[in-house]
């Protein structure tokens, strides 16, 4: 069984810290996993930089990756702007970030949208239906394959429990124009509730948090449904800011050494990512959530 792992660190981990790190130190975040065999590094966000300011210079950014062809590189896009910044990046258009996301020359789109009312709200200033409305726009003139990320899938800071059937119909009405992933953005998801969502929709991936220390069995649990693409993050770095006390996604050199154990591949190199996540500590000057990285890449002679 090959699964493909999508470390998230250089956007989603690295949204929520304090500091903010300069274009070429993400850049060089994005190709120290590329040099380690990660098959998809979400290597930037085309958002506003007053909105999230660690964000800040996406085209720099990928203007400083040095592309390797095993790996693809994509970006994540809130909106038809967000995309066309993506598009768009290091040239001469508009600064929408659609747009912003075409032309930047990454690989693959990344969208997102929740699950529930209150969710999009708070999160993007629309509900839900429109939510799906603008994901519709930005499918249907996309020029790249997107990946669309459905958040608190299983459970929402604002609503609580989530129904599946919700979650469902959400899938139905885009699986057949994008890679569908179901993310439990708070990390309150179980095992059985993983395989049965993924089961359900057909869900192609599953981005997991370990908050309440459930991140790595879910994320054998959406194997064990069908799933083959997983998001995780190098160092367990990140988290959602509405999980009061949250830990982070599910760091990838863990995840990378779990599913070695299983007999699983990923086509990682687990030295190599393990060097990364100490470089990333000193570079954040604070020790990350991860277990592997400290405890070292082990196997039994």
């Amino acid at each position: 069984m090959r699964v493909t792992i999508c470390d998230v660190s250089p956007r989603d981990g690295l949204q929520n810290e304090a500091e903010t790190l300069e274009p070429v130190t993400r850049a060089l975040l994005v190709n120290r996993l590329a040099a380690a065999g990660v098959p998809r590094v979400e290597a930037a966000s085309f958002v506003r930089a007053e909105a999230v300011p660690q964000m800040a210079g996406a085209e720099e950014v990928v203007a400083a990756i040095e592309r390797r062809a095993d790996t693809e590189y994509s970006g994540l896009a809130l909106n038809e702007r967000g995309y066309e910044r993506l598009v768009a990046s290091g040239l001469d258009r508009n600064e929408r970030g659609y747009e912003r996301l075409v032309a930047s020359g990454l690989d693959r789109v990344d969208y997102t949208l929740a699950a529930t009312e209150t969710f999009n709200q708070r999160n993007g200033n629309r509900s839900l239906a429109e939510a799906q409305d603008a994901a519709d726009s930005v499918l249907q003139r996309s020029e790249l394959p997107v990946t669309f990320t459905i958040s608190v899938a299983f459970g929402c800071p604002f609503e609580g429990r989530v129904d599946p059937g919700v979650v469902a119909a959400i899938v139905e009405r885009f699986a057949d124009r994008a890679e569908i992933v179901l993310a439990d953005t708070i990390g309150v998801a179980t095992p059985s509730q993983v395989r049965s969502l993924v089961e359900r929709t057909g869900a192609r991936g599953a981005h997991l948090h370990n908050t309440r220390n459930t991140g790595y069995a879910n994320a054998l649990a959406a194997l064990d449904a069908g799933a083959t693409l997983l998001d995780a993050s190098c160092g367990g770095l990140g988290g959602c800011p509405y999980a009061p006390r949250a830990t982070g996604n599910i760091a990838t050199e863990d995840l990378v050494y779990l599913l070695d154990g299983e007999g699983i591949d990923t086509g990682i190199d687990l030295d190599a990512l393990v060097e990364t996540s100490v470089w990333l500590e000193g570079v954040l000057g604070r020790r990350l959530e991860g277990y592997v990285y400290r405890a070292g890449a082990w196997a039994a002679s």
